[in-house]
């Protein structure tokens, strides 16, 4: 009994934190409302591009046409729309052109051209009733989207007797950008309540739900700034915005969560609130460390690919996952000082039951009993949750890539009306087609010559050209089939290995996508491997095992099939499309897979961590290794799944995005999050390591004094709940007594 009350000694990180608790929040109070004032404005300044490769061929010559000939890269398009009448008719001619000859006075504007003018057959639609007006607004996007916004209501609707609607890339982009920000409002006001409302449910007290909630607020608004500060040093993709509210309340709360549950554990047992302060940070605040490292890694790697839409993420991620941690290590201990026992005031729940209410160390007998059931029949759990999950993530094996376009936005939308119906209607799949910039000068009979090479090639429809301008020109060849499709791609090798007598470089939708695909190709074994390496190195940091790494890493990637067969069989191949409200492009783009590959593995190494190391902190306890498995899911198979469930609220909020790739990765990480939580932390890791037992936790002789110097693990100095011990061997089989004494603690906790 001595031992049991006994006081630890407190470390010096929780006297730094505790040390002044109102001037920490009243500075974090502060902080916080700088970062609003920094941050505020920043989803203007962000972008909607970034899927292409900057160093690509493709990317020169995009930029030298976008130079040299502006007009061969419209990125505004007026669809002109006769009614019945035909795009021939006198009235409706003079209107067009009238439409056309203002729209190339307007400043900011160049490169108008129109059927009208130029009389392509590519202007027209196939049934005589429309045409286009094309055109390109010069600046970066925001100076293009402040010129659409200034352009737009002066041409938009009836303009005599046509009715003109307004599309192209820079209409597409600035209205994906306008949506993105009215779906990420929304979402908020979706996920805030109800993420409140779950938290209730999981601590009863309204002052301890309120904790996850404020650390996650923090880390969003924190983020913001960061994001606004980078803003005036590189691209920044809007679509990062969504990873950073999901992410800012998710992993907030996982990591409150875990605190909060800790520091009322040891309340409950009858600790101080500055000492059960001080066992919290040694334990559940070292493992929120170290999964805030985990998931920051993942998300790193995202930093090894060119495309800036990619390094958004990253650069997002790795900002809200520190902040959000900091606010839980520095900001949440001193609220906790600060309330001490009043952490569970307000409990909501008692208005719906009788007795006594279970104090926060109760419960969790269900999954202590599910642990066993698991580990009785561990061959049969393991075989049938791996099998199924392979079964569900088949679907990927038939994965198409694609690229980002208008597709991505709602059916109603204007620049998707318009997109659609130039694929519909119009010949040749106009704004699809490839450029072919030639540079070194050349003589007329050479440029013939070499139309007539690639005219000849497979796939080709038609080239017109070459346009001349010094020692530049450029052909246009239009594919025969869709823009994007195999053919197309195929096009873009043929065109590239085609000879010439001057330099050539392709570019267009096709080899965008040609070279995107290459660029994340070339990357991705780089990082994956750093993913792992540095995943392995944590863990094993963490838990002193040479096996419970490589199982983490291989179970976490297992956990992801489900998630990317459902990608597939919903969003490329369609089903659902109705009920979930989107279109399907009939392909994936490049980027998603890897994005949603980090970001679902990093919050699957988060809840791994969570379960981990409780495990590793009740072996060390008693080196009862079947017990400790036990032990370990009883203790965190309710949190983990309750922040499961939080986080793919969350998720699942961004999913009602009406933004196609914003639905898919909302919805894809909710169902990963869920199926890691519920089918491989509750299921599949307790069989796996009932199957490898004791030796789960070997190590060789120089790998385990390099852990006993420098991991990090739970445990440590007696707490006011009797729960610390003298560390067991991580090779001997334990200590009897040690043992004994942990699974009489067992009997009582499953009977609490």
């Amino acid at each position: 009994m001595t031992e049991v009350n006994r006081t630890p000694r407190i470390g010096g990180w929780t006297r730094f934190v505790t040390a002044r608790p109102r001037l920490s929040l009243l500075v974090a109070l502060l902080l916080t409302a700088l970062a609003v004032v920094a941050g505020s404005g920043v989803a203007d300044r962000l972008g909607s591009g970034g899927w292409e490769d900057p160093d690509a061929q493709s990317t020169y010559a995009t930029k030298a046409l976008e130079r040299e000939f502006p007009a061969s890269q419209p990125n505004l398009l007026l669809l002109v729309d006769a009614g019945r009448a035909s795009v021939d008719d006198p009235s409706v001619a003079a209107e067009a052109k009238r439409l056309a000859t203002r729209l190339a006075a307007e400043r900011g504007v160049t490169g108008v051209g129109s059927y009208w003018q130029s009389g392509s057959p590519a202007l027209k639609a196939k049934d005589g009733h429309e045409a286009l007006v094309a055109a390109r607004i010069t600046g970066d996007e925001k100076t293009a989207g402040e010129t659409l916004d200034r352009l737009a209501s002066s041409y938009r609707g009836t303009r005599g007797p046509v009715e003109v609607r307004i599309g192209g890339p820079v209409a597409v982009r600035h209205e994906m950008q306008t949506t993105i920000r009215e779906d990420l409002t929304r979402a908020e006001l979706i996920a805030l309540p109800v993420t409140l409302v779950l938290l209730v449910m999981v601590f009863g007290s309204a002052v301890a739900a309120l904790l996850p909630l404020g650390v996650g607020i923090i880390a969003i608004l924190g983020t913001n700034a960061v994001l606004r500060g980078l803003t005036e040093f590189t691209d920044v993709s809007v679509f990062a915005m969504n990873l950073t509210t999901a992410l800012g309340l998710g992993l907030a709360i996982d990591y409150a969560l875990f605190i909060v549950r800790r520091f009322r554990e040891e309340l409950a047992a009858g600790a101080q609130p500055l000492t059960a302060v001080g066992t919290t940070l040694r334990t559940a605040g070292r493992t929120v460390l170290f999964s805030s490292l985990t998931v920051a890694v993942s998300l790193a790697a995202m930093l090894l690919f060119p495309q800036y839409f990619l390094r958004s993420f990253a650069y997002a991620g790795i900002a809200v996952v520190l902040l959000a941690a900091a606010a839980a290590l520095v900001l949440l201990p001193a609220a906790l000082v600060l309330l001490g026992h009043r952490v569970n005031s307000l409990d909501l729940r008692r208005l719906f039951r009788r007795g006594e209410p279970r104090q926060a160390g109760e419960g969790g007998a269900a999954w202590g009993r599910t642990a066993a059931l698991v580990m009785r029949r561990a061959p049969v759990f393991a075989v049938a949750t791996s099998v199924g999950l392979v079964i569900l993530g088949l679907p990927f094996l038939g994965v198409k890539f694609g690229t980002a376009d208008d597709r991505q936005l709602p059916s109603g939308a204007e620049s998707h009306v318009v997109q659609q119906h130039i694929r519909d209607g119009f010949p040749g799949s106009p704004g699809g087609g490839l450029e072919v910039l030639a540079e070194g000068g050349a003589t007329t009979a050479q440029y013939a010559a070499y139309k007539d090479r690639i005219a000849d090639l497979p796939g080709v429809q038609r080239v017109d050209g070459p346009l001349v301008e010094g020692d530049a020109a450029y052909f246009t060849v239009l594919p025969k089939g869709e823009a994007v499709d195999d053919a197309a791609q195929r096009l873009v090798g043929d065109l590239r290995a085609a000879d010439a007598p001057f330099d050539t470089k392709v570019t267009g939708t096709a080899a965008v996508l040609v070279d995107s695909k290459h660029a994340i190709a070339d990357r991705l074994p780089w990082a994956a491997a750093f993913i792992a390496v540095v995943t392995l190195l944590l863990v094993f940091l963490l838990t002193g095992s040479v096996l419970i790494p490589l199982q983490a890493v291989l179970l976490n990637a297992l956990s992801l099939t489900a998630m990317f067969g459902a990608v597939v069989w919903v969003f490329q191949d369609g089903h659902l499309s109705g009920l979930l409200g989107f279109t399907s492009s009939g392909s994936i783009e490049t980027t998603l897979p890897v994005l949603m590959f980090c970001v679902a593995f990093g919050l699957s190494m988060d809840y791994g961590v969570f379960l981990l190391s409780r495990i590793k902190e009740e072996y060390d306890h008693t080196g009862d290794h079947r017990e400790a498995v036990r032990f370990g899911l009883q203790r965190t198979g309710g949190l983990i799944t309750a922040a499961a469930v939080i986080l793919a609220v969350v998720m699942v909020a961004i999913g009602t995005s009406r933004v196609t790739n914003t639905k898919m990765l909302g919805l894809g990480i909710a169902l990963a999050v869920l199926m890691d939580a519920m089918i491989v932390r509750s299921l599949l890791v307790p069989a796996v390591m009932r199957l490898t037992g004791r030796a789960t936790w070997w190590a060789p002789g120089p790998l385990r004094r390099f852990h006993q110097r420098f991991g990090l693990s739970e445990g440590g100095a007696p707490t006011a709940g009797g729960h610390a011990g003298p560390a067991a061997s991580q090779n001997g089989p334990g200590q009897p007594e040690r043992e004994a004494e942990g699974r009489d603690r067992d009997k009582v906790e499953v009977r609490g």
